[in-house]
């Protein structure tokens, strides 16, 4: 038996997946002085993206962005990331204009309606993994471990604990084992949480471009024939720099992917029906082909997933890491009282309050996605017709649309306690 095979070493929460999800979690619990370790597949450390930041900035923007809501920026501002998010850089957008692209029928959201400042931001992933990855190094009680591959994860002793053995032959006994590793969560394998998924039948195209005119800080989102075509502001001092999010069906995918950079952005100006003008230049495209999942359970004695381990999403809203960051709030939250009380927070019983507070909402948003994606499919002329008037109709209709973009907004609703905007 070798040093490794022979090592077992002991935390009281093993997170797996070191991502943002992942990295938020650990820090909202780290204040409670518990033992967490992360473990991360990846061999690049916390601080080489860190020190490569700055580098990477200045030679353009991640591919990766997310449209992180009020309620993320309430988490990341109580955990200390935020000011280094904005340190870097975010784009605020104050407008959202969705329209349909078979009709006649056009939405706009705006904050001034809401007397808020923004919508949102818009900010590059590998930003928001930086400013947390600094929050983590302050913590003494966080370990980061990269490289790390798992083998097997054994069944629950009579408290809940587990043991995690490692490709490199050690094993690791946590009280509370958090699955954080992404869609394809190995932990959700090894311990048979089972998950319900099925294909939407879209690839998902993601790059950065310029337009021939100014963004105007705003989101616009226009449903194609084909599927929902995101373009999102950056923070970029020229004002004309964009993210897209093109979902479209696998065959159409692979033909924008064999064009040439000139007859791409023809392409996608066209699809955008030039609402911005031209589109004058694209980085290098991306594909990833869209699943829905959703895990029949969040909790079992000693286990929890969270983020894309528990739940997957269209992305034509921009929601899937704000479910991500509010699971960890939600349940750190649990964790952070049940401690405080001298309960055993790694008990299913305890476990399950926070599979209460977030398994719900997460569904109900998933089925608000899939009515949307499926309202915007390929329909009849007479159904097209009233869908454009329906969106119209909403348009005028203030209560209504302020209440929806609230919600999405993360100010209306069961909000967990660290994503909760405080009372003036």
């Amino acid at each position: 038996m070798s040093t490794a095979e022979a090592v077992t070493e002991s935390v009281d929460i093993l997170i797996v997946g070191g991502g943002m999800v992942g990295v938020a979690l650990a820090c909202a619990i780290a204040p409670t002085g518990l033992n967490i370790r992360i473990l991360e597949s990846r061999e690049d450390r916390p601080e080489q993206l860190i020190d490569a930041l700055p580098t990477l900035t200045e030679a353009g923007f991640d591919p990766r962005v997310s449209a992180l809501t009020c309620a993320s920026q309430q988490l990341l501002t109580h955990l200390g990331a935020w000011p280094h998010i904005l340190d870097t850089r975010a784009s605020a957008y104050t407008d959202m204009r969705v329209w349909d692209g078979t009709g006649r029928g056009e939405i706009h959201f705006g904050a001034d309606e809401l007397h808020e400042p923004c919508l949102g931001h818009i900010v590059e992933n590998r930003v928001t993994l930086a400013a947390l990855y600094r929050v983590m190094q302050q913590a003494d009680n966080v370990q980061f471990d990269t490289g790390v591959k798992i083998e097997s994860i054994s069944s629950p002793d009579p408290l809940g604990a587990r043991k995690v053995r490692l490709g490199d032959g050690r094993s690791i006994e946590t009280r509370l084992l958090v699955a954080a590793d992404g869609a394809n969560s190995r932990v959700r394998a090894l311990t048979g949480m089972g998950a319900t998924e099925w294909d939407y039948g879209h690839h998902a195209i993601v790059t950065t471009i310029e337009t021939e005119d100014p963004h105007q800080s705003t989101c616009w989102q226009r449903f194609t024939e084909d599927g929902p075509l995101a373009l999102l502001p950056l923070a970029h001092p020229n004002g004309r720099t964009l993210s897209i999010v093109w979902s479209t069906s696998p065959g159409h995918a692979r033909e924008l992917m064999a064009l040439d950079d000139e007859s791409f952005c023809q392409a996608l100006g066209k699809a955008f029906e030039h609402r911005l003008g031209h589109i004058l230049s694209v980085d290098k495209r991306h594909v990833h082909p869209l699943r829905q999942r959703h895990a029949q359970r969040y909790v079992q004695a000693g286990l929890a997933l969270v983020g894309d381990a528990a739940h997957t999403i269209h992305p034509l809203a921009g929601q899937g890491v704000n479910l991500g960051f509010l699971d960890a709030a939600a349940l750190a939250e649990v964790i952070l009282d049940a401690h405080e009380r001298g309960e055993n927070w790694a008990q299913e019983a305890v476990l399950r309050r926070f599979q209460r507070m977030r398994r719900a909402d997460n569904i109900q948003t998933a089925a608000v996605m899939e009515g949307f994606r499926r309202l915007f499919d390929d329909l009849p002329a007479p159904l097209r017709l009233l869908r454009s008037s329906g969106m119209n109709l909403m348009d005028r209709i203030s209560p209504v649309k302020q209440h929806l973009v609230l919600m999405a907004m993360g100010l209306r609703g069961e909000v967990p306690r660290l994503a909760r905007r405080p009372l003036a």
